[in-house]
């Protein structure tokens, strides 16, 4: 079943469909609740980093992630990544795997012990800020600007896993992408947190030497932000022709790939999509899809070194 995020969940105030979805937040208001009494472990023998979310889904943590894992590596630290087994997210892990040594485990607990085994200074946890058993080292929260925290309601009746007062308990927070109310949403947030750090980051294509900017182009993926991937090409000069979306982390099958060559072939357009989709294309169907390849560029990035260097010291 192809499930969409609803159009009311990023209008800037809640609409009457948003209201009469709030009695269903009720469980997610009870957990947030008891999660504040929870007793959660924090562990003195590996450095723990999460880089989460509170806005569900296409706020690029995994891009971060692999941004972090990058620094920490420069810095010569012995890093792995963690993805917890899920497994309607199979794209991030094998991507994950192909760029870091990933571990991946039932359990973010259960990582721990394997990242203990192999000797790691630190672990990056690909989402996890609602994890009830640890209490990471440094918390980072994934935002996009131009989303923000839509209409501010929790799930179903808006797009939170938890209410913006927080960020509270972050250590810093990402801004992705521009926002002509940027300056409005950073003193928003700091408003709730003083202490909070903030970093601006945009998308920078990698790879865009070998495209021919003269083809006309079909696009497909399956991501939180299909809107990101044809923002970034539009902007590049792309010519795109045709986008088809699918629900993010969508498991594709032959019958898909079958339509998007012959979409393509009949409107003679060369076939994209993104890396992380790229991640789940058979092989017989890669020679006629290519893929973006996409850099997270962090504004003032050594500030965030310094930052880090600052934090780590303080562990």
């Amino acid at each position: 079943m192809k499930l969409k995020k609803p159009y009311f969940w990023d209008l800037t105030k809640p609409n009457f469909l948003s209201y009469l979805l709030i009695p269903f937040s009720l469980p997610i208001i009870l957990r947030n609740f008891l999660f504040k009494f929870l007793k959660r472990e924090k562990s003195s023998s590996i450095k723990t980093i999460c880089v989460g979310n509170i806005y569900l889904g296409g706020t690029g943590k995994t891009p971060l992630t692999l941004k972090i894992y990058e620094i920490l590596k420069k810095l010569d630290y012995k890093v792995a990544t963690v993805k917890k087994n899920h497994s309607n997210q199979k794209d991030e892990q094998l991507l994950l795997k192909q760029k870091t040594s990933l571990i991946i485990a039932k359990s973010r607990k259960n990582a721990i012990h394997q990242g203990l085994n192999h000797n790691y200074d630190f672990l990056i946890f690909d989402d996890g800020l609602q994890e009830t058993q640890i209490d990471f080292n440094i918390k980072l929260v994934c935002f996009k600007s131009k989303n923000w925290v839509g209409n501010g309601q929790l799930i179903p009746a808006g797009p939170m896993r938890e209410k913006i007062s927080s960020l509270k308990r972050f250590d810093a927070v990402f801004l992705n992408g521009n926002s002509i109310n940027f300056q409005e949403i950073e003193n928003q947030i700091q408003d709730i947190n003083s202490n909070i750090k903030i970093f601006k980051t945009f998308y920078k294509i990698s790879n865009i030497q070998k495209y021919d900017l003269n083809s006309k182009y079909l696009i497909f993926s399956g991501i939180g932000n299909p809107s990101d991937f044809k923002n970034i090409l539009l902007e590049n000069k792309f010519n795109v022709a045709r986008e088809i979306i699918f629900p993010d982390h969508y498991k594709y099958n032959e019958n898909d790939f079958e339509k998007i060559q012959d979409n393509a072939k009949n409107e003679n357009l060369k076939i994209l999509t993104t890396e992380k989709d790229y991640m789940k294309i058979p092989e017989k169907y890669k020679k006629e899809i290519d893929f973006l390849s996409i850099d997270l560029i962090i504004q003032n990035e050594n500030k965030l070194i310094d930052y880090f260097k600052k934090l780590i010291w303080k562990l």
